[in-house]
């Protein structure tokens, strides 16, 4: 058996989706088949072996499109290996230390059984979409705060674990 996963993604600015392709790109890398999509389009969650879900934060808040995903397709990604992972932190927090995950992804994780949740740093650049994103550009308060090896070596530990249990299996 070949582990198929899917990197499900849900963000405004393309930000997340550049991390969702990281994480997809490093599971290719490691010999795990990997795609990834837009939450929002994705119907058919059971068709693949394992599934990362990744949203932005918004004050707060998973992007909706990630929320109504896991909602739309609980009994599906209660079965499967899931990883949740976060974007949004504007400064280098997530870089520097674990940051655990906002209150409602943190219950979905549990409810889910995810194999584990993950925060990013985010990313608002000129063209942002959003007045309240504009206003942060505004103050200066802009700028790419994602790791790449951070996503790479989290996506690395993903593909390990997926590994491992299909060579036990």
């Amino acid at each position: 058996m070949t582990t198929n996963v899917l990197v499900a993604y849900a963000g405004k600015n393309g930000s997340t989706e550049e991390i969702a392709h990281w994480i997809a790109d490093t599971l290719n890398d490691s010999g795990v088949a990997a795609v990834a999509r837009p939450a929002a389009r994705e119907d058919a969650p059971g068709q693949y072996d394992a599934v990362v879900l990744g949203g932005s934060l918004y004050a707060g808040r998973w992007h909706h499109d990630a929320r109504r995903f896991a909602r739309r397709h609980a009994k599906t990604l209660a079965t499967r290996p899931l990883w949740l992972f976060s974007s949004g932190p504007l400064d280098a927090s997530a870089a520097d230390r674990n940051l655990p995950p906002v209150k409602g992804v943190a219950r979905l994780a549990v409810r889910l059984d995810a194999r584990g949740h993950t925060t990013f740093g985010g990313r608002l650049e000129e063209g942002a979409k959003g007045r309240i994103a504009r206003m942060i550009i505004q103050q200066g308060r802009g700028g790419d705060f994602r790791d790449k090896q951070q996503i790479r070596d989290w996506a690395q530990n993903i593909a390990a674990e997926l590994t491992a249990a299909e060579r036990a299996a």
